[in-house]
């Protein structure tokens, strides 16, 4: 009896030991220092944080009487927005809270309500990983716990489909955590300015890198303003006089198609339009058709109707170029969906293979359409 008490004390003494050792370690791990992310470069913003519900948002407040409360709501999305910073912190940390904590059946919750960190590395931007949201509001990631020390430049991309009211950066406590050195994206090249729908807006992205604006921004290094409202495309006049009224854009992305109806493409799009060209006359705007979805060649309705909005919208294209040929662009549907129709999650919004072709093919010419900008 007295062996197996012995031996009892001796396991017991051995975990306890053990415990205390564990727990010492985890006791003497340093927490990080957070910092409100306000501090540092916002990056692909419309308008001043002043004139915002919160420096989250996407539009001015003064334009909330003016829009249909979904299309309203949908502006409160952080949609395409990030930060700058520079650290030499070897953990990287972000704790946000979620405006709403949105959730969809077809989206990954990564791509709604996650955050993306990247690093510069020799001149490029590298993922490194993504804020995987947990159940409620308050959202806690460590990306990184073991760098080297040295100091790095970072960007973080917000919520797609999901607002945040407040957002903190988390390093080592002894680290220097400062604005970014590198100006990248150039603030001297502008911004574009893309205007459109869901698809615009990140549907269906699996993380927040991988909108196309993001990846435009990325590898044109421009900032890309994201005014996609899901739903809501629909070429209202103050979102075109609200454009409009910008400063500091290098070039107008308008593809509105897809939420629009034909008599819509045919009656509103001039308007619209010419509403942001006759005040920025020297400012390219490129129009881009609806894509044709997967179902198209199998369904009869939409075989033939999908096309006639192009169409209604191209009519326009015509009339606004015979009045001015200067600045004006026009994207056709071909290619702007994945090649084997493999890029969409549920045939209509897009997945990350479907943002990298839809990306590519706007890449191509408004590398043509910059070319004296992005050299």
């Amino acid at each position: 009896m007295q062996i197996f008490t012995d031996m009892f004390r001796k396991t017991a003494f051995t975990f306890a030991l053990f415990c205390a050792f564990a727990f010492g370690l985890n006791a003497a791990e340093p927490e990080l220092r957070y910092e409100n992310i306000l501090n540092f470069r916002m990056i692909n913003s419309g308008f001043p944080a002043e004139l915002k519900t919160t420096p989250f948002t996407r539009l001015p407040d003064v334009l909330k009487d003016s829009l249909v409360d979904p299309c309203w709501k949908r502006s409160l999305n952080s949609t395409g927005l990030g930060f700058r910073f520079a650290t030499d912190s070897k953990a990287v940390a972000v704790r946000y809270e979620l405006m709403a904590g949105f959730h969809m059946n077809h989206m990954a919750d990564t791509g709604i309500k996650g955050v993306d960190l990247y690093i510069l590395d020799n001149g490029e931007w590298r993922y490194v990983n993504t804020c995987r949201p947990v159940e409620g509001l308050s959202q806690q990631k460590t990306f990184v716990k073991n760098l080297d020390g040295k100091m790095h430049e970072y960007m973080v991309y917000l919520p797609l489909y999901d607002g945040v009211t407040s957002m903190e950066v988390g390093v080592d406590p002894t680290a220097v955590l400062q604005q970014p050195q590198v100006d990248m994206p150039k603030k001297s090249r502008g911004r574009i300015v893309f205007y459109g729908t869901s698809i615009m807006q990140g549907g269906c992205a699996s993380r927040t890198g991988m909108c196309a604006t993001n990846i435009i921004q990325r590898e044109l290094d421009i900032e890309c303003v994201n005014f996609g409202i899901s739903g809501q495309g629909k070429m209202y006049a103050p979102m075109a006089n609200m454009m409009a009224a910008m400063e500091d854009v290098a070039c107008y992305v308008i593809d509105p198609v897809p939420n629009c109806t034909e008599m819509q493409c045919d009656t509103l799009t001039y308007n619209f339009v010419n509403t942001i060209r006759q005040a920025h006359p020297d400012v390219p705007i490129i129009m881009v058709e609806g894509p044709l979805y997967p179902y198209t060649p199998y369904d009869s309705y939409f075989r033939d109707y999908l096309p006639k909005k192009n169409v209604a919208f191209h009519k326009n294209y015509l009339k606004l170029k015979a009045d001015s040929p200067k600045n004006l662009y026009y994207v056709t549907s071909d290619g702007l969906q994945a090649e084997g129709e493999e890029g969409t999650v549920d045939a209509c919004h897009l997945t990350d293979y479907g943002f990298r072709a839809y990306a590519d093919k706007l890449e191509a010419i408004l590398r043509k359409v910059l070319k004296k900008t992005l050299r």
